[in-house]
């Protein structure tokens, strides 16, 4: 395993783990639309947890949502998505902290501090997906009401929570994969194989000659 890899694997695991904590209570997930309005009095902003509104003096009130059953699906799956991506950054943290080859928990056995390691790094992998998957359906949903016609709702548009959670994800992803190919690329380079002549087979015992012809040579014997 390469440590310098190792390390900015992990660096980027952290600064997606942070980047997942700021994004789940952002409370601009998507904002009210001002295209088509003459005369905007107030904008409405909504995230996984709640929705707020300010108006022109700067005045804002936020208000629950009243009901976990009443919301939308993709919204119920989207705070899932996101509490397990936290879930799966925070192992993956302590797995890739005792994986380290600079590390010293988890003692000298390098073979199974490489183990941790990969699945630390796979553990950021799953990160990202989730963080990848709740904010992509989110903003599927919001492009889908604001360009249908027919929406008799309030349009909405993007907001700077999900570029962070896209962010994230992407990042995330990065750091995993290159945790987890510098501990294949490490466990290979650790076990090569021996070199063996064409046609002869590695027993892994010393080969043994007849003392009587290590002493004597050819000539004891008729």
């Amino acid at each position: 395993m390469d440590p310098i890899v190792e390390v900015v694997a992990l660096v980027l695991g952290f600064i997606s783990w942070v980047m997942v904590g700021v994004c789940l209570p952002n409370r601009y997930w998507r904002t009210s639309t001002v295209d088509g309005n003459v005369i905007t009095t107030s904008t409405i902003y909504e995230n996984l947890w709640m929705s707020c509104a300010t108006d022109s003096t700067g005045v804002h009130n936020c208000r629950e949502f009243p009901s976990l059953l009443r919301l939308s699906g993709y919204i119920q799956a989207s705070r899932a998505l996101m509490i397990t991506s936290i879930v799966l950054g925070t192992f993956g943290l302590v797995f890739a902290l005792i994986g380290l080859q600079c590390s010293k928990a988890g003692g000298e056995n390098y073979v199974l501090k490489g183990r941790i390691a990969g699945a630390a790094g796979v553990m950021f992998m799953f990160q990202g997906v989730c963080t990848m998957i709740a904010v992509s359906w989110y903003a599927f949903n919001i492009t889908q009401d604001f360009f249908d016609p027919f929406y008799p709702g309030i349009r909405y548009e993007i907001g700077e929570g999900l570029y962070i959670g896209w962010c994230s994800a992407v990042l995330a992803i990065a750091g995993g994969a290159c945790l987890t190919c510098s501990c294949q690329i490490g466990t290979a380079e650790k076990y090569p194989l021996p070199y063996q002549p064409r046609g002869t087979i590695y027993s892994g015992a010393a080969p043994t000659r007849s003392v009587a012809a290590s002493t004597y040579g050819r000539n004891a014997y008729v």
